[in-house]
C-alpha cells in the first residue's frame, strides 16, 4: 500500500483528529485559520476550537487577488500564477500559526483548505443555457500540502456542483451536524461579503434543512468605502453610514433585481453585486449626486432589508425562532440593529453562544467537511436542490 494511503487510513481510524480549517472569503480580509479537535461524524460530530487566528492580507496580496476577482475579463496568465502562489502562501500562513501556537506540523492530521474564491457563476447569474453551475477557488491543495507537510483536503465546492448544487453555501452541513437542536428552530445567519443562512428546524429532520444566499452582506459596503476612502477597508462601527439618510428611490432600484424574486435555495456573489450594480441603480433612480454618507446608509439598509425579508419567508406563524449570527457583519451595529428591528419576535444571539466563535465559524465548518470526507457515513438530506447528500474534498498528499 502507498504510505500516503496508509497514513490517511490511520488518521480515519483515530478516535479524534486535529484538523486545521482555512477560509478566505469574498471580503478578502485575510486567511482564517482554525485549529479544531474533532471526533465522531454526522450528528455525532463534536468540535473543540483549540486555537484561531486571522492572518490579515497585505495590500499587495489584496491587489494581486483583485486583479482577477469577480471579473469576466482578466489576464489569464495572472490567474494561473496566482493558483500556485496562493496555495503556497496559505501553507506558509498555516506554518506561521503553528509556530505561534507552539505546535509541530507532525501533530496535525489534516488541513482543510477552502482556497480563495475568484469567480462564482451559478446558472441563475450567468444564464447561458448550454452551461450549468460553476465556481472557481484558487490556492492549489497540492501546494498547501507540499509547503506544510500535512495531508490537505481542498476544492470542496466542485462535488456540490457535480451533484446538482450551486457550490454554495456549504455551511448547511456543519451547521446541521453541530448546531441543530430539537428544542429550538434555529437560523444560522452568516454575514460575510454575501449574506446566507441555514434553517435548522426543531424537528431535527435533515430533509427539512435548507440553506440559501440572501444577497449582499458586506460586499457593497466594503467596496464603496474603498472607493471613497482608499485607506479604509470597511465602515468601522457603521460610522459613515450612521451620518447618512436612506434614499428610498435608490433603495427601491437596488432591490429591483430578479435574484430577490427567485425561489430558495439560490446563490450569488460580487459578480452581480458590484460597484457597477450600484452605479446602474443610481442611474435608474437618478441619485448619482448622493453623498457617500447617504449612499452608505442606503446600502446598509439594502443589506438589512434583503437579509430580513429572506429570513421572514422561512418563518411559520406562531413559532419561535432563534437567529445565531456569524461573519464580519455581526460587528456592524447598524446592520445588526436593523435586522433585529425587522424581526421583532425573533431571539438573537451569536454562534459564540453555542461554543464556536462567529469569526472562526466558516473555517471550522470546512474542517468539519474534511472530517466527513474521512469518516462520515453519509447523511441523507433528501433529494433536493441545494443540499446534495455527498462527501466533498479532494485529497493532496505532501509528497
Amino acid at each position: 500500500m502507498n504510505p500516503n494511503i496508509q497514513q490517511l487510513y490511520n488518521i480515519a481510524q483515530k478516535p479524534e483528529r486535529l484538523i486545521i480549517g482555512l477560509m478566505s472569503g469574498t471580503s478578502m480580509d485575510g486567511l482564517d485559520v482554525a485549529l479544531c479537535r474533532i471526533s465522531g461524524h454526522g450528528q455525532s460530530t463534536a468540535v473543540k476550537l483549540e486555537a484561531f487566528k486571522t492572518i490579515d492580507y497585505s495590500a499587495n496580496i489584496k491587489h494581486e487577488i483583485r486583479e482577477v476577482f469577480a471579473k469576466k475579463s482578466i489576464d489569464f496568465q495572472h490567474l494561473v500564477l496566482l493558483n500556485e502562489w496562493i496555495g503556497t502562501l496559505h501553507g506558509n500562513m498555516v506554518l506561521e500559526c503553528l509556530k505561534l501556537w507552539e505546535i509541530s506540523p507532525n501533530q496535525i492530521d489534516i488541513v482543510a483548505s477552502h482556497g480563495q474564491t475568484v469567480f462564482h457563476a451559478p446558472k441563475i447569474l450567468h444564464r447561458i443555457e448550454r452551461f450549468g453551475n460553476a465556481t472557481l477557488q484558487i490556492g492549489d491543495g497540492d501546494h498547501v500540502a507540499a509547503s506544510t507537510g500535512i495531508i490537505t483536503l481542498s476544492d470542496f465546492r466542485q462535488k456540490h456542483i457535480a451533484a446538482g448544487g450551486e457550490g454554495a453555501p456549504l455551511a448547511v452541513y456543519g451547521d446541521y451536524f453541530i448546531f441543530s437542536d430539537k428544542s429550538q428552530n434555529r437560523i444560522m445567519l452568516n454575514m460575510g461579503g454575501i449574506g446566507n443562512f441555514t434553517y435548522l428546524p426543531s424537528s431535527g429532520n435533515a430533509s427539512e434543512v435548507f440553506v440559501t444566499d440572501t444577497g449582499p452582506g458586506n460586499t457593497l459596503l466594503d467596496a464603496t468605502i474603498r472607493q471613497y476612502f482608499p485607506n479604509m477597508a470597511y465602515d468601522q462601527d457603521a460610522a459613515i453610514a450612521k451620518q447618512g439618510t436612506v434614499n428610498t428611490a435608490l433603495l427601491n432600484a437596488l432591490k429591483d433585481e430578479p435574484f430577490f424574486r427567485a425561489s430558495f435555495p439560490k446563490t450569488t456573489g460580487p459578480e452581480l453585486f458590484s460597484l457597477q450594480y450600484v452605479k446602474d441603480a443610481q442611474a435608474k433612480s437618478q441619485t448619482e449626486g448622493l453623498s457617500v454618507y447617504d449612499l452608505m446608509a442606503t446600502l446598509t439598509q439594502f443589506s438589512i432589508d434583503t437579509i430580513a425579508e429572506a429570513i421572514l419567508k422561512t418563518m411559520l406563524p406562531n413559532q419561535t425562532y432563534f437567529v445565531y449570527m456569524s461573519g464580519g457583519g455581526m460587528h456592524n451595529p447598524m446592520l445588526v440593529e436593523g435586522i433585529k428591528s425587522k424581526l421583532p419576535q425573533t431571539i438573537f444571539g451569536k454562534t459564540d453562544d453555542l461554543g464556536i466563535s462567529g469569526d472562526a465559524k466558516e473555517a471550522v465548518l470546512f474542517a468539519i467537511l474534511a472530517n466527513e470526507a474521512l469518516v462520515g457515513q453519509g447523511t441523507d438530506f433528501g433529494n433536493r436542490q441545494g443540499v446534495p447528500s455527498v462527501s466533498m474534498g479532494k485529497v493532496s498528499f505532501p509528497k
